[in-house]
């Protein structure tokens, strides 16, 4: 069964990821196997079964390579190797055959826009001006008064420039110090990367994802970045005073994105996913996902929205039109670097039927689609003491930015046993305040759960080529309410959601329907309530639609 469901068996014909779930994994968080309150990889492969019947198509690991965790991973200290606090390389290909075996696809994060300080390339070049790798990181000469070349600023506060004594020159970050850019403009460094990305599709790994991938080349005249047209209004760094125009999407990205495609497609089958940060990111996710570039790209329209708006869904979807030439997209409503939307998006008492209501957006939506561990729980971001706080951003701008911990706390496993399940050490965050009587043993056991609603919305996605692969119609998006078609072929499925905090009637038609949340019906939609049916007269009415109906 899991292998014919890694065939496709039963899907349109199209790549596995054209339209598929990808569920993403923070393993420091995922699951403990040693009780040293660390998650795993040993405690991953003895958790994907619950990827698995979740119906997910693959699931995307964050880093697990060797590192001192300044940055918590993306400070990578050896690409090819795993860090002993999340186990070994055995314990990864173990992790890697259960998965294929479940019928699940792995997808590795790839950090190749800058290195841990502590990486022996860096070592080198910071050694001295001439050795092989001198020119593998971002080197300047200080300005006649010592300041640092230029006025970039660094993503997590301050400037973008720390100076290196041993090489008396300035080294660029775009993050922390402790992160210094790799220099991709380099040939032999091009190499390098696509080297170790070479080495994990080798080991049988079926995609990509491609960290901070805009921050990939910055400007070799090191101009200054412009002033921010709008000056922010709570600024809590000074990054956020510029326009990057220097330090992201440069010109030349095509190039690289167009190599990392050549090696993909060296081998059969394989997927390549971009982070995209940008100030425009439609426009660079599809220069990014362009006929010879990458497979697909997401970006942060939906992740750092402070509100769910119909108008929101309408212009990222009218970005990504289905025709010849435009690429593919995919989207993530929560991942590591968000507050989770139920939390940006819904008051405290309304997060539960915020997240059944996001579930069936973001199934409905067209291109592939990205599901945060916890999002099939419904979990909200959690409250973490500053005491307790791990994330250098958060901690060096509190209280402005509350920072990324409390999306990274544990997975809530088991309600009633010590810290939820997750582990029976002391675990590296706290398990989030309420987020036991959320745990997936007493979700498993009730039919009508945020799980069990994931899991039927996935599977109805799977069954009906329109949601996976159709076209979006958009009909409505007013204030709150959001309406579309999604059509593949003779297929029509008609798309009804309220957004709102009011009840919403309305005149648009449906047939047979296949999906209703939060008391949804035909004409009426309660407040954050979800239909999706069969349009009026839309072809498969008749076979098989009582069965699919979940609730």
């Amino acid at each position: 069964m899991a292998e014919a469901r890694r065939a496709g068996a039963g899907r349109p014909s199209a790549p596995w990821w054209k339209g598929a779930v990808i569920y993403q994994v923070w393993p420091q968080s995922f699951m403990d196997s040693n009780g040293d309150g660390v998650g795993d990889l040993p405690g991953l492969a003895a958790r994907l079964p619950h990827i698995a019947a979740l119906g997910a198509d693959a699931v995307w690991i964050s880093p697990f390579y060797p590192s001192p965790m300044a940055d918590f991973g993306y400070d990578v200290a050896d690409h090819c190797d795993v860090d002993p606090a999340f186990g070994t390389l055995a314990d990864f290909d173990a992790l890697l055959a259960r998965a294929h075996a479940l019928g699940l696809r792995v997808i590795l994060d790839m950090v190749w826009s800058h290195s841990s300080d502590r990486h022996p390339w860096f070592a080198e070049s910071r050694a001295s001006r001439t050795n092989p790798r001198a020119d593998w990181y971002v080197w300047a000469d200080a300005r006649p008064d010592g300041s640092p070349p230029n006025n970039w600023q660094s993503v997590f506060g301050g400037p973008a420039w720390t100076w290196d004594a041993r090489r008396g020159q300035y080294y660029f970050h775009n993050f922390l110090k402790a992160q210094p850019d790799l220099n991709l403009h380099h040939p032999a460094v091009r190499a390098a990367v696509l080297a170790i990305g070479r080495f994990w599709l080798a080991r049988g790994v079926d995609g990509l994802r491609l960290d901070a991938i805009t921050f990939a080349l910055h400007d070799e005249r090191l101009r200054n970045n412009p002033p921010a047209p709008v000056r922010p209004e709570r600024p809590s760094r000074p990054f956020d005073f510029q326009t990057p125009r220097h330090t992201l999407s440069h010109p030349a990205l095509p190039r690289l994105h167009a190599e990392i495609r050549g090696l993909l497609d060296s081998f059969p089958d394989r997927f390549a996913l971009a982070e995209v940060v940008s100030p425009t990111p439609l426009s660079d996710m599809r220069r990014a996902t362009a006929p010879g570039r990458l497979h697909s790209a997401y970006g942060f329209a939906f992740l750092r929205a402070p509100r769910l708006a119909p108008a929101l869904v309408v212009e990222a979807m009218a970005g990504f039109p289905a025709r010849s030439g435009v690429g593919w997209p995919s989207w993530a409503f929560s991942n590591h670097d968000a507050v989770r939307a139920v939390s940006r998006w819904a008051p405290p008492e309304a997060r539960a039927p915020m997240a059944r209501l996001l579930l069936a957006l973001l199934v409905a939506l067209r291109g592939t689609i990205l599901l945060y561990q916890g999002e099939e729980l419904g979990l909200p971001q959690a409250e973490v003491p500053f005491a307790d706080l791990k994330d250098p951003e958060a901690i060096a701008n509190w209280p402005l930015t509350l920072g990324r911990d409390g999306a990274r706390t544990p997975m809530p496993w088991v309600a009633g046993a010590p810290h939820a399940g997750f582990t029976i050490g002391t675990p590296w965050l706290p398990i989030g305040e309420g987020h036991a009587a959320l745990a997936a043993d007493l979700q498993e056991r009730d039919p009508e759960s945020t799980l069990a609603l994931a899991r039927r919305l996935l599977a109805l996605r799977r069954r009906h080529p329109a949601l996976r692969l159709g076209r979006f119609v958009p009909l409505v998006a007013d204030d709150t309410l959001l309406a579309f078609d999604r059509v593949r072929g003779r297929e029509r499925l008609r798309c009804l959601f309220n957004l709102g905090e009011v009840p919403r009637r309305h005149a648009l038609g449906t047939g047979a329907v296949l999906a209703a949340v939060n008391g949804a019906e035909p004409g009426f939609l309660p407040p954050r309530a979800a239909l999706i049916a069969f349009a009026p007269g839309g072809e498969g009415q008749g076979e098989g639609a009582g069965q699919e109906r979940c609730a």
